[in-house]
Formats: structure tokens, C-alpha cells, sequence
């Protein structure tokens, strides 16, 4: 018995997929296993180089993969879905290495597995929003949370770390970004 030939439904599923204005990517236990054109544009990679690889490759540090992964997924056990702005990496191209801020916007097929499987939005924030200072992998991570405006204390218990520790973090953000308090450096952040 032959395949029967791909539907009209499943061509435009997979150019809807493929020409998305957001990068798509399907995941299986943190690794990539299809990206949409956006994705490739967005990381300055080819499909090739991407598909199969483990979403570390698109963090700045393995730390930030690692415990990215770690925060994650108790959120997504509960709501089956999670979203944030991060700083992401450029896997290759001209910009190799180059960090940028990214929506990331993910939904667990599974809530008692959340890595198990899912679909995974990236959107580019780099037009709207600029890295002006180079940044300590936990300096991101703070950065990221101090824009969603939490406080020290919700930032050391998101991080696992104090709340000390976490102002420490702050004051060298408002340095690196010559911030006269919070509401300026989120500001900063912000407009990069």
C-alpha cells in the first residue's frame, strides 16, 4: 500500500510552519528537533546546523541553559505553558557570538514532563531593545527579571540565590549602564 499524497491541509500546515513572522521550534528533552526559517534568520544558522542540536547552543553560557532549564519547568508543570525576555546568542553568520534580547514563548505538550515535548516562539527584540554592555551570565539573568519588575527578594528565590546577593547584581548593572536607580535602569534596559 502506497502513502497517500500530502493533503492540501498538511502543505499549508507546514508553509504556515516554515514562513511564520516568529522563529517556531518543535523540541523533544531540550533539543531541536525542527526550526521554521525565522529561527535560522534570527541565529544566523542553517537548518542543518540546528535541528538535532540541544537549545544550549542558543544560550550565552551552559550555566544560563542549565538553570533557564531548571526555573522553567516547575512553572510549566503548573500552567503547561511559560514566557520571558532573555538574551539569547547568534549561533553563526556575521553576528556569531553576538548576544540580543528574545521573547521566548514556550508550551509543554506534556505538564508531568515539560521537556518532554513542546513548541517553542523566539521573537527578536534586538530592533527595539540593544545589548550596550558586556554581561556576566547571572548579570543577564538578573537583568531579565529586574524588567519584568520583581523585586531583590522575587529575584533571589526565581534565582535560588539571596536577596543580597541580587542587590549586588543590580548595583553592577546600574554601573555597566550608569543608572541612577531602578526605574532608570529598567528604563536602560529597555532601550538598550
Amino acid at each position: 500500500m502506497s502513502n497517500p499524497a500530502p493533503t492540501h491541509a498538511a502543505i499549508d500546515y507546514r508553509l504556515a510552519f516554515d514562513l511564520a513572522p516568529v522563529g517556531l521550534v518543535l523540541s523533544r528533552h531540550r533539543t531541536m528537533v525542527d526550526c521554521n526559517r525565522a529561527v535560522c534568520d534570527m541565529f544566523g544558522a542553517s537548518r542543518e546546523q540546528l535541528v538535532g542540536q540541544s537549545f544550549q547552543i542558543l544560550y550565552p553560557s551552559a550555566d544560563e541553559y542549565q538553570r533557564t532549564g531548571e526555573r522553567i519547568a516547575p512553572i510549566m508543570n503548573t500552567r503547561g505553558h511559560y514566557a520571558d525576555d532573555r538574551l539569547m546568542k547568534r549561533v553563526d553568520g556575521a553576528q556569531k557570538g553576538e548576544t540580543f534580547w528574545c521573547h521566548v514563548t514556550g508550551r509543554s505538550l506534556d505538564r508531568n514532563d515539560p521537556h518532554a515535548a513542546g513548541i517553542w516562539s523566539f521573537e527578536d527584540l534586538s530592533a527595539r531593545r540593544t545589548v550596550k554592555a558586556d554581561l556576566t551570565a547571572r548579570e543577564r539573568e538578573v537583568a531579565a527579571l529586574v524588567m519584568q519588575g520583581l523585586t531583590a527578594k522575587e529575584i533571589g528565590k526565581t534565582l535560588d540565590i539571596s536577596h543580597r546577593t541580587v542587590e549586588i547584581y543590580r548595583a553592577r548593572l546600574m554601573r555597566k549602564y550608569q543608572a541612577n536607580g531602578i526605574t532608570d535602569l529598567v528604563q536602560r534596559l529597555l532601550v538598550g
